[in-house]
C-alpha cells in the first residue's frame, strides 16, 4: 500500500474516528507515556477513488504517538428526591489521551 492515503476510519477508544497523517485524536485513556507509539485498528481506508473496508481485508496499519494524557470536561451529577431532603451532588472528569497520527501504511 502506498503512503499517500487520504484518510482512514479507525477504532479509537470505543468510538470510530476519521484520521489522516498529522491529525490529532482525543480518545479514552490508553496505557503509555507521552512519546510512546500506538497502533490503531483501521476499519476503512480511502485513497483517492479507492475505498478498502475491513470486510475486504485491510493490510495497512495506522500508527500514532501519544502527545499527552488529559481530562475531559467536568460533568455534574445531581440526585434529588422531592419532600425527603435527599440531595446528592457529584462530579466526574473522564480520563483521555491525545494521540497524533504519524503514519498510515
Amino acid at each position: 500500500m502506498s503512503n499517500n492515503v487520504a484518510y482512514a476510519i479507525v477504532k479509537a477508544g470505543g468510538r470510530q474516528e476519521k484520521v489522516s497523517v498529522g491529525s490529532i485524536v482525543v480518545m479514552n485513556k490508553i496505557e503509555g507515556e507521552a512519546g510512546d507509539k500506538v497502533e490503531l485498528e483501521p476499519i476503512l481506508l480511502v485513497e483517492g477513488d479507492k475505498v478498502i473496508t475491513s470486510a475486504d481485508g485491510i493490510s495497512a496499519t495506522v500508527t500514532g504517538e501519544i502527545v499527552r494524557a488529559e481530562k475531559g470536561p467536568k460533568i455534574d451529577i445531581i440526585k434529588y428526591k422531592n419532600k425527603t431532603g435527599y440531595r446528592k451532588r457529584m462530579g466526574h472528569r473522564q480520563q483521555l489521551t491525545r494521540v497524533k497520527i504519524t503514519s498510515i501504511a
